[in-house]
């Protein structure tokens, strides 16, 4: 019996990481680039801002049935991460390991959005220069962690910067009218001070 039990659960475990898998392969985008076929999305998802996440490679040749995984493009291929038009990041590109033709990329979204993997280099002999953005039948912008939050909900970074972004603003304006009431003050007692020495 307890040899039945064991190896029920033994092969639940089994089903629910092909499970998981699937639901993580399905949210990546497919693309043909030449004869190789590209699968692009992030490491987890949904992906979340404020956690360590990053780039999901993974290339076969199609001209082989089945398909064949091309290995060895964490020498031949660069990528870059980038969102909203700010510099890109460029990502350490590495085998992964048990995974033949899979590639990591890591890296830790610190805004929700669109972001986008740009992808250059060679397989095998064809050069490559693809761009892959996150989006509806693509693969998941990166998403606000509120509603995952419990029990204190805590500001993404990105919001922080916006708040400390007005903060600073405010103390700016402030600066600048406390520089005109001094400018106002000084003038009004300088013109003080004339009156009295005229008198």
């Amino acid at each position: 019996m307890a040899r039945l039990i064991s190896f029920v659960a033994a092969a639940m475990v089994v089903v629910t990481s092909f499970i998981a898998f699937a639901g993580t392969a399905a949210a990546h985008e497919r693309r043909t680039v030449g004869p190789y076929q590209f699968v692009v999305g992030w490491l987890n998802e949904p992906a979340y801002v404020g956690l360590m996440n990053g780039l999901d490679l993974r290339v076969t040749d199609t001209r082989v049935t089945p398909a064949k995984a091309v290995e060895g493009l964490e020498k031949t291929l660069t990528v870059d991460l980038q969102t909203g038009g700010l510099a890109p990041l460029p990502l350490t590109v590495t085998a992964r390991f048990g995974t033949p033709g899979a590639y990591n990329g890591y890296a830790m979204p610190t805004a929700t959005g669109t972001y986008v993997f740009h992808i250059r280099g060679k397989v095998e002999s064809l050069d490559v220069d693809e761009k892959f953005e996150s989006g509806p039948g693509r693969f998941g912008d990166i998403e606000p962690t509120t509603a995952l939050q419990y029990p204190n909900k805590v500001p993404a970074a990105d919001e922080l910067n916006g708040r400390l972004g007005d903060i600073q603003s405010s103390i700016d304006q402030t600066r600048i009218l406390a520089g005109i009431a001094l400018a106002m003050a000084i003038i009004l007692t300088f013109r003080v001070f004339l009156g009295r020495r005229r008198g």
